[in-house]
């Protein structure tokens, strides 16, 4: 491997050689982890909208600690890459070759840059055309890839600014772009004074800002300066010949959005103050309507700092948000407000309400649908038919109702009304297709009398996904297709609804993935790829799905995984590791419904546990974690008697089968999982060691809330208490292997939470072992992190599960 300057710093307690701490290079787990880390991605595919071809954008290995390193700037909740004004830690594609919709007709794509980092690829409403970004050492460029002829060529010399997000966006006409592109006199970046002129001073004068727990938020003056330096971009209006002009004025846009017609440009500006406690998304905000001259046409509106929100997570704003174009029309503006304060707390009769605005938007906004719970969201249909989706989280109720865009106060259609837990009576999701003008919309018949429905098909027996028409006319749904054993199979996209025709994604135990093409009423079917599979070494272990049932009853299962050869009749019981993310419920009946499916192919992450079955573990994979609620209870109320009865159900059922050595037994998570892991080591005698990745250990450090649980810190602090591992430091004595990424970003794990469990296990004479990542994040994503800790767990389940 190559060698790097970088260090891993390791802090280690063992019992019986007291405390050390170790600056160590990376390791290397057995040539099989390496193996399947190096693996080869499998292509990424992209449909085209008239279904006429499909671009398959190859998948590089995995970054190396190089990557990760660049200099970074954490700012408003982004993390941003001050070279390229985009944002760091971004996947690529590193080329792209087409095919006609069969499968037929390969073609590599020419003229790409000699390295191409490819990012942001999006087809042409006429399929003619892709345009992607192309991402250099220093900048982010603009390409555009005839899809004809299979060639690509930079669009255009001005740098584009990536960092708040999505950079450009077709016209309906498929003849223009409009992208975000860096000021060309923007200067130099702002210079940080080497003296501060004055201490940092927030002050909140009564005024309640009750804000859950984020990292990267601006700190002081400077970096708002530099925030506002990397955020504000011009809008740059370009053809396919690179001509170009100006739009408007730079401005810090989050976000702009074309309307259907290409007439108006809906932008969404970040204005000041601000804020130190909340990310960009919820600074203030000014929502205005351009022509394309850039001049202003209408004000939308003006929100202020969302930093007060109430507690809940119905919890939103007041005033217009969710603001964008109707697809269905060629310059409807719509967006949604609360009628309850936006407080969850607040009892009424409909909680959001629906307004449009038609150009030139110098009339009264139109009141629409109202409903009982909070928006979720609208798919378009064709002018006078519409879908709106509607949820609350306390109860996991999802409405999913039609209405007539063209009423005045429009009275809804329930079409499905459901938990959001019930897996098994799950309805799919309507399908959609892209209209004239580059807009996704419902996707009908011929007549415009029925739509189409793909769903996972959650089932006793597995998820078993399958295609459904849906009459608009009688509510009802007909089976059109169901996946069958011994195959794993899944819709793609309809690409025919006269025969019908979909593309699927197929695979089975033995078979790895590929994609066809399904005849739905002639039932046949044919191959169009035959993609590679970088797992074959994987095939060689056993598997299989078990299910077995927790002391209260509630049905749980997760995936098993065996050494070749093992045979529980002839060999000893095998050390075992549990790996586990636990989920909570209001239903022990949707608690025990069966996940995921018997007949898929192994395939993992380079982070993945299922690997330790190639070192002679068996390994329980995703193992069943519900923690359940019903009625006036909160499923964290009894968080940890619920763990260990997980935990005792499974390790029972892998010992009843012959699999387990009941000393021998190891649990592992990652994140929630992670929080899980400590727990179960404080709170039962069940492990023999564990390994705990990326997770929060003190709940006093997120008191207005973490995961799912609403209430705070000061609601309950017992409870807070109680599911808080470090809280019990003082009796694990089960060793515990902690690893965090040192620049994990995610919301309620930063690094510090793994660094105080460590201080408090080592201060009790504990036996364990900090490793902090350098560069990573919540997950580890560089080539030497994922090694590297393969070699620890194995290392630490070798020493205190395996050879026990």
């Amino acid at each position: 491997m190559q060698k790097h300057i970088l260090t891993l710093i390791m802090v280690v307690l063992f019992s019986s050689t007291g405390f050390t701490q170790e600056t160590s290079t990376y390791q290397l787990p057995p040539q099989e982890i390496i193996d399947l880390v190096d693996a080869p991605g499998t292509p990424r595919i992209s449909i085209a909208n008239d279904h006429s071809a499909i671009a398959f954008i190859e998948n590089p290995g995995l970054p190396t600690l190089e990557d990760l390193a660049r200099e970074e700037l954490r700012l408003g909740g982004l993390r941003i890459d001050p070279l390229t004004n985009g944002r760091s830690r971004t996947s690529y594609g590193t080329g792209i070759t087409l095919t006609d919709i069969d499968g037929q007709n390969e073609r590599v794509v020419t003229g790409l840059p000699e390295t191409p980092r490819i990012n942001n690829l999006r087809w042409a409403p006429d399929s003619r055309h892709i345009a992607f970004t192309h991402t250099t050492a220093n900048s982010i460029e603009l390409w555009v890839l005839n899809v004809q002829n299979a060639t690509a060529h930079k669009l255009s010399q001005q740098p584009v600014s990536e960092v708040m997000g999505s950079p450009f966006s077709w016209l309906s006409d498929s003849k223009t772009i409009i992208f975000k592109a860096i000021p060309e006199d923007r200067g130099q970046m702002p210079v940080k004074p080497l003296v501060a002129e004055g201490p940092v001073i927030q002050e909140s004068a009564g005024r309640k800002a009750a804000v859950r727990t984020y990292q990267d938020m601006i700190r002081d003056p400077y970096d708002e300066q530099l925030f506002e330096y990397y955020a504000k971009s011009q809008l740059v209006e370009t053809d396919l010949q690179g001509n170009q002009n100006n739009i408007g004025e730079p401005a810090v846009i989050w976000y702009f959005s074309v309307s259907p017609d290409a007439q108006y440009i809906l932008v969404n500006q970040i204005q000041k103050p601000f804020s130190y406690i909340v990310p960009f998304t919820r600074f203030p905000q000014t929502l205005e309507v351009l022509n394309r001259q850039g001049e202003r046409v209408h004000l939308v509106a003006e929100v202020p700092v969302s930093d007060d929100l109430p507690q809940g997570f119905g919890a939103t704003r007041e005033g217009p948000r969710s603001v964008t174009w109707r697809n269905d029309s060629p310059s409807t503006l719509y967006w949604v407000e609360a009628l309850d304060g936006g407080d969850p707390d607040n009892e009424v009769d409909y909680r959001d309400q629906l307004f449009f605005l038609e150009a030139p938007f110098n009339a009264d906004p139109v009141e629409s649908v109202k409903l009982e719970l909070r928006y979720g969201g609208i798919t378009w249909g064709k002018d006078d038919f519409a879908l709106v989706r509607e949820n609350w989280r306390r109860t996991r109720q999802t409405i999913t109702s039609s209405f007539n865009p063209n009423q005045s106060q429009a009275e809804k259609s329930v079409i499905f009304d459901r938990s959001t837990e019930d897996r098994y009576n799950d309805p799919g999701r309507f399908q959609t297709t892209t209209n004239e003008q580059g807009q996704s919309v419902l996707l009908t018949d011929r007549r415009g009398r029925t739509l189409y429905l793909f769903g996972q098909g959650a089932s006793p027996e597995g998820n078993r996904p399958f295609v459904d028409e849906y009459d608009m006319r009688t509510g009802e749904t007909t089976r059109l297709w169901r996946s069958e054993a011994p195959y794993y199979e899944y819709a793609v996209a309809m690409i025919d609804t006269r025969r019908p025709r979909v593309i699927t994604r197929r695979e089975s135990r033995e078979m790895p993935p590929n994609y066809f093409i399904r005849d739905l009423r002639r039932d046949r079917i044919s191959q169009i790829t035959n993609l590679p599979d970088p797992f074959a070494p994987l095939s060689q272990l056993q598997s299989e799905v078990v299910h077995y049932e927790r002391e209260d009853g509630i049905p749980l299962d997760g995936r098993l995984y065996l050494p070749p050869g093992f045979d529980s009749e002839e060999d000893d019981p095998l050390p075992t590791i549990l790996w586990a993310y636990p989920r909570e419920f209001k239903s022990a009946d949707a608690a025990g419904q069966v996940s995921g499916s018997p007949y898929t192919y192994t395939r993992v992450g380079p982070t993945s546990p299922v690997m330790l079955a190639t070192q002679g573990y068996a390994v329980l994979n995703n193992a069943s974690f519900p923690i359940v609620g019903e009625d006036d209870k909160e499923p964290n109320d009894t968080f940890v008697e619920q763990l260990v009865a997980n935990a005792e159900a499974a390790i029972n059922k892998l010992v009843e089968m012959g699999v387990t050595d009941p000393h021998r037994v190891g649990v592992s998570g990652h994140s929630y999982g992670a929080f899980m892991t400590a727990n179960l080591l404080a709170h039962s005698d069940l492990f023999a060691a564990g390994v705990a990745r990326s997770g929060a250990f003190n709940r006093s450090l997120t008191p207005f809330g973490f995961q799912f649980e609403e209430r705070t810190y000061w609601d309950d602090p017992e409870i807070y208490h109680r599911m808080s591992p470090f809280s019990y430091a003082d009796i694990i004595d089960t060793p515990l292997l902690i690893i965090h990424g040192a620049d994990d970003n995610n919301s309620g794990t930063y690094p510090m939470q793994s660094e105080r469990l460590y201080d408090a296990l080592r201060g009790h004479g504990a036996t364990a072992r900090l490793v902090m990542m350098p560069h990573e994040g919540h997950g580890y994503r560089a080539r030497e992190s994922a090694l590297h800790m393969h070699w620890e767990w194995i290392n630490w389940f070798d020493k205190y599960v395996k050879n026990k």
